[in-house]
């Protein structure tokens, strides 16, 4: 069915209407700014339009209380004053009634839709009550969700599990209480909470909250306790805690509760994501649940960063590389200790966190004030000054990338020597013919007698054309077989070509019984990780081996706790991703790590198969066009040597490579991150 929006034109009528400056920025821009900037990207045009509805009063006694819906839409009949008053009764609350006068906003002139929700045209609005908007807001929902699971469940398939991922800055303690005792339902926030001090000042927020009854464990919350937390800090979180949870807990459908408050800027976040960053989330939960991914505009209050925040998470839902990541990978102490609390708060309730080596945890509970740091001050005038500045900045910075690094015209391509029957691809899917000179082929061929063969010469010079092409920004990611006695040396070749056209750091993930190639240089462009060595070995900070996991459950530990962190470190320009025999790795193992492999590169990747596995071709195109991979299933547990092996590596890398970090290890590591991450030489 492709990406589907959903949106309606009374969104945009509410306005607070006395004077409340907690509420000035609850304005309609929020979504009409989003809303022009998804059509000048074009974005808009590519997606799925869904009418929205009005929730009806059954569904929303779902989840609220009879008196509460009463009371609600008892407010369409209350004057402004009447209305003031019952706002001032609730915390953060405010109505609008039918009837009120209008706001001046900006006219979109073409059919419209939001992120996730919604569509309508617009025209001249009529005036509606907040009971109305709420209507329209939990109806375009369900609309999506019933849209969403329609179509990939092929019709009446019953669900029994759900994701609720909140990357709202604020915690969502409503949808907490309402899911905090039922176990098919994993609910994960992380929020601003400086040990209780944000709102909404609740104890039940921090990372010992983890549900009651039958839910516990299936209430996840990773509070921040300072601000100025950035993209490390938050991909650090979906890897380490987020997304072992849910591969174990294997959901049916995820739902995002999207918020854009943590965007650099942001005066009530007062976080610095940058708004590509929402784009590798969203990469990073399409693998879940075959892709069924359902998300909802909240927050977010810098109007430009919120819309390229906006672009960048429909940009993902339409399977469109992220762009690379800005600034140095380097989680801080702050981040570290709230992962490594909520990792010991949750290890009891999930086998992929237990027999893990977990660090005590240093800091004293949040319960004895004097364990308290002070408050932050306020965010006064010079703050939000430099925040501003330090926001157009990033801005500029990300559409300077987005114009010297366009997409490229061809998302994904295929270079066979022929062309087998068996082969199913995706729409999209560029089979290549092209190849280099036969003349420059064989020069490159010539250290390797492997190569010398007619046929493997044949494959190696479509190989040299599709890292061309990549590079060179005609295709994003591709796929190429070589002999199966060639592979080794095809990977050499590979390497070096993408060196000599300018690659500063390249990444090599060797999975299988695979030969690494004796004059790698350790200069720190290369980074070689093989998964399949004979041990767990670091020969260097750029050279290390691992086996290969015996179940599934160890080679998701390895992938989420080994292989990410370091590729998100090491901040590639191109990955190299090369299959050999490898027993026990299944099709589906493979289109997963290549899947989740794209965020590091900006999509930029080169998987080398052998000829042979036509089925594996195909689960690797559609992985890397941006299709959700294969469900594994119920992971199994991983097996004692795997968890050992993955521990043994962590403690020699995680000096130099801070992403592999899930704890602090000293009271003087709570400070921002000390030092650099280890960067590689040019």
């Amino acid at each position: 069915m492709g990406t589907a929006l959903v949106y309606h034109e009374d969104m945009t009528v509410a306005r607070l209407l006395w004077d409340d400056p907690e509420c000035e920025m609850e304005c309609p821009e929020r979504l009409t700014v989003a809303l022009e900037q998804l059509q000048r990207r074009g974005l808009e045009q590519r997606c799925l339009r869904l009418a929205a509805r009005e929730a009806s009063e059954a569904e929303l006694g779902l989840v609220h209380s009879p008196e509460y819906v009463a009371m609600v839409r008892g407010t369409q009949s209350l004057g402004k004053g009447e209305l003031q008053a019952l706002s001032g009764q609730y915390d953060t609350v405010y109505f609008h009634p039918v009837g009120a006068p209008q706001p001046a906003f900006t006219k979109l002139h073409t059919p419209c839709s939001m992120p996730l929700p919604s569509t309508g045209s617009f025209g001249t609005p009529t005036p509606q009550s907040t009971f109305h908007c709420a209507r329209l807001a939990a109806g375009a929902t369900l609309q999506l969700v019933d849209a969403v699971l329609t179509g990939a469940a092929h019709n009446g398939l019953a669900l029994v599990r759900i994701l609720i991922v909140d990357w709202d800055v604020h915690h969502g303690q409503g949808t907490q209480y309402i899911f905090e005792d039922d176990p098919s339902v994993l609910y994960f926030s992380w929020h601003r909470y400086e040990h209780g001090r944000f709102w909404p000042y609740l104890r039940e927020s921090d990372a010992d909250e983890v549900g009651r009854g039958h839910g516990r464990g299936f209430t996840v919350n990773l509070p921040w306790n300072q601000v100025g937390m950035g993209n490390a800090d938050y991909v650090a979180a979906f890897l380490h805690v987020l997304l072992p949870l849910a591969f174990e807990f294997d959901p049916e459908l995820v739902l995002i509760s999207a918020g854009f408050d943590s965007v650099i800027g942001d005066p009530e976040g007062q976080m610095r994501v940058t708004p590509e960053c929402f784009a590798h989330l969203t990469q990073l939960l399409l693998v879940l649940a075959r892709g069924r991914v359902c998300a909802v505009l909240e927050g977010g209050y810098h109007l430009e960063l919120l819309a390229e925040s906006v672009c960048m998470t429909v940009q993902a839902l339409l399977g469109d590389p992220a762009p690379p990541l800005l600034g140095a990978m380097v989680p801080c102490g702050s981040a570290l200790e709230s992962i490594q609390r909520v990792r010991a708060a949750q290890a009891p309730h999930w086998t992929s966190l237990q027999h893990q080596d977990m660090a005590p945890v240093l800091s004293p509970s949040i319960g004895s004030p004097e364990a308290r740091p002070p408050p932050p001050p306020p965010a006064g005038a010079e703050y939000m000054v430099a925040a501003a500045a330090e926001a157009v900045e990033a801005l500029r910075a990300l559409l300077d990338q987005l114009r010297l690094r366009p997409l490229p015209p061809v998302r994904t391509a295929i270079a066979l020597t022929s062309t087998d029957a068996a082969l199913v691809l995706p729409p999209g899917v560029l089979h290549q013919e092209g190849s280099a000179p036969r003349e420059e082929t064989e020069a490159w061929a010539r250290p390797h007698e492997a190569l010398v063969r007619n046929e493997a010469l044949t494959a190696l010079g479509k190989v040299l054309n599709l890292m061309d092409g990549i590079l060179g920004g005609q295709v994003s990611s591709g796929i190429a077989a070589t002999p199966a006695l060639a592979t080794a040396a095809t990977l050499d070749v590979a390497i070096r070509r993408g060196l000599y056209l300018g690659a500063q750091r390249l990444l090599c993930v060797a999975v299988g019984q695979l030969q690494r190639p004796p004059h790698l240089s350790d200069d720190g462009r290369i980074l070689w990780l093989d998964i399949g060595g004979p041990e767990a070995a670091a020969l260097s900070m750029f050279h290390i081996s691992v086996p290969l996991p015996g179940a599934t459950g160890g080679l998701l530990n390895c992938v989420l706790g080994l292989v990410l962190p370091l590729a998100y470190g090491f901040q590639p320009d191109v990955v190299l991703v090369a299959l050999g025999p490898a027993p026990g790795l299944h099709d589906s193992h493979s289109a997963l790590l290549a899947s989740m492999l794209r965020g590091p590169a900006g999509g930029r990747v080169l998987a080398l198969v052998q000829e042979s596995k036509p089925q594996l071709t195909g689960a690797l195109a559609r992985a890397l066009h941006g299709e959700a991979p294969p469900s594994l299933g119920p992971c199994s547990a991983a097996s004692p040597e795997d968890t050992q092996a993955l521990k043994h590596l962590r403690e020699q890398l995680e000096p130099k490579w801070r992403m592999l970090q899930v704890a602090v290890t000293s009271p003087g590591s709570l400070q921002s991150a000390e030092g650099e991450q280890f960067a590689p030489q040019n």
